[in-house]
């Protein structure tokens, strides 16, 4: 599509949709939350932790838009509530990156296994044609997206 096939209103809507969306699973994704000892941030945390691997606390400040400082607080009780452990790297032994231990990838992957019951519960109200292009689409959303990053 070029710019003359592009209609703002219609940009304007889809915006405010995935907005919408993105709230009300995030909203959900909370009182799931309220379930498991841990905070909205330390989700975030572990959810880079869990799909990216080990990082620095300055590649995970970066990823959550965070002060170094406060993601160094955040990782702190994240340590002491056994989630998280501090390792040297291997190749540089000056270079601490964030491990994700037992506990917190079980924890996470429930959150996740809820959040995911959620959203199949309201896809279940659509057609399967329906759902099946929802994916399609979305994906292509996704990838149109991430060529910009």
């Amino acid at each position: 599509m070029n710019d003359d096939q592009i209609n703002s209103k219609q940009v304007a809507e889809i915006e405010k949709t995935l907005r919408l969306i993105a709230d009300l699973i995030k909203q959900r994704g909370r009182e799931i939350l309220t379930q498991f000892p841990i905070t909205p941030p330390q989700f975030i945390a572990l959810t880079w932790l869990y799909d990216h691997g080990d990082m620095t606390i300055g590649e995970l400040s970066a990823k959550m838009y965070l002060a170094y400082s406060t993601t160094t607080d955040l990782i702190d009780r994240m340590e002491t509530g056994e989630l998280v452990e501090r390792v040297r790297d291997k190749s540089d032994r000056r270079v601490v990156r964030i491990h994700l231990l037992d506990k917190g990838n079980v924890i996470i992957q429930e959150v996740i296994k809820q959040r995911q019951n959620y959203l199949k519960g309201i896809l279940q109200n659509l057609p399967d044609d329906i759902v099946d292009r929802l994916e399609h689409d979305l994906d292509l959303l996704y990838l149109e997206m991430k060529k910009e990053t």
